[in-house]
């Protein structure tokens, strides 16, 4: 168990040592840099000007030497300076990480707890009304793009029913009490959660119905029932723990997202998440945000990752055997 954990966590810096590799190496393709930028937003410039701006970058300097330079730096801890702010990436990216975090994890708590109760009772009665509710919902869901569908609840119910706030993650100026601050964030926080938690509810109902049909198919479910268990015990003590195993891959590959974010809808509803900060710098050309954000999102899905693994032996002996 040990030796395996071990080998999942020097496999996961291999992973991310390519991925820094490979994320430079897509940037540097990519036409245009930081300078190009500048000298856009300023209306032109003249060669020398871009010369001098790239050497006090240290773009003029080949590929090779740059992502030597750069690995070193990540390698201690120190992922640059932001060509645009006035701030290393790190604090950038940690002044915007908790509106992405409250976000995404309070999305992915609503759509795991819900979808696999939907994905469950749509199981037990799969000829139901409910259930081909579930399953029409699943496909609308999965098919829906977020843009358009974050754009429809802010009309809905910050225009037309004006019950929340349509942007922002708090009122200016702030309530002075801490607990009327944290009501005013969750009070704007609940349609871009919806919203999301839309989208992540579809995939779990669908994959826990499949996964609850599976099990109750089973012979040890139909030794349960003969037995004389109750059919809540049955669903809840026996049924559940086998089908959730699918949900726990499902939420650990989405709980490797909370770092990135969805950027969509935190544009959609202008929160000030790590989802816009990584468009923003993108649209400039800000190399060191772009590189952190990817290297953060990609440090997090792959710790997720050996964290669902682990999870996934303890609850499935069967996992733990082979390995």
């Amino acid at each position: 168990m040990k030796l395996a954990i071990i080998q999942r966590v020097i496999l996961g810096f291999v992973l991310v040592i390519a991925v820094i590799v490979l994320n430079f190496l897509l940037l540097q393709a990519a036409p245009g840099d930081v300078v190009d930028a500048m000298l856009a937003e300023a209306g032109g410039g003249d060669p020398q000007l871009a010369a001098r701006l790239r050497a006090s970058y240290g773009l003029d300097q080949p590929i090779y030497i740059q992502l030597w330079k750069y690995l070193g730096r990540v390698l201690s801890g120190d992922l640059g300076h932001s060509f645009y702010y006035d701030e290393t990436v790190t604090s950038l990216i940690l002044s915007h990480l908790p509106t992405t975090l409250l976000l995404t994890v309070s999305a992915l708590f609503v759509a795991v707890i819900v979808g696999t109760l939907f994905g469950v009772y749509a199981a037990i009665k799969p000829r139901g009304l409910f259930s081909n509710f579930v399953t029409i919902f699943s496909l609308l869901g999965y098919a829906t793009p977020v843009f358009w569908l974050g754009m429809i609840v802010l009309l809905v119910f910050a225009l037309y029913l004006p019950w929340f706030p349509a942007y922002g993650i708090r009122t200016i100026p702030e309530p002075e009490h801490w607990f009327d601050r944290a009501l005013d964030i969750a009070n704007h926080l609940v349609l871009p959660t919806c919203t999301l938690a839309i989208l992540y509810l579809a995939n779990y109902s669908r994959i826990s119905r499949a996964s609850m049909l599976d099990v109750l198919g089973a012979d040890y479910i139909r030794t349960a029932r003969t037995k004389g268990l109750s059919e809540f015990q049955v669903i809840f003590k026996h049924a559940l723990k086998n089908a959730a195993l699918p949900v726990i891959t499902l939420a650990g590959l989405q709980l490797g997202q909370v770092f990135s974010g969805a950027v969509l809808v935190e544009t959609v509803f202008s929160l000030p998440g790590v989802g816009p900060l990584l468009y923003e710098s993108i649209v400039r050309r800000d190399y060191p945000v772009i590189l952190g954000v990817l290297f953060g999102a990609a440090a997090t899905t792959i710790v997720a990752n050996i964290v669902t693994d682990l999870i996934y032996q303890r609850m499935d002996p069967r996992i733990q055997s082979i390995t």
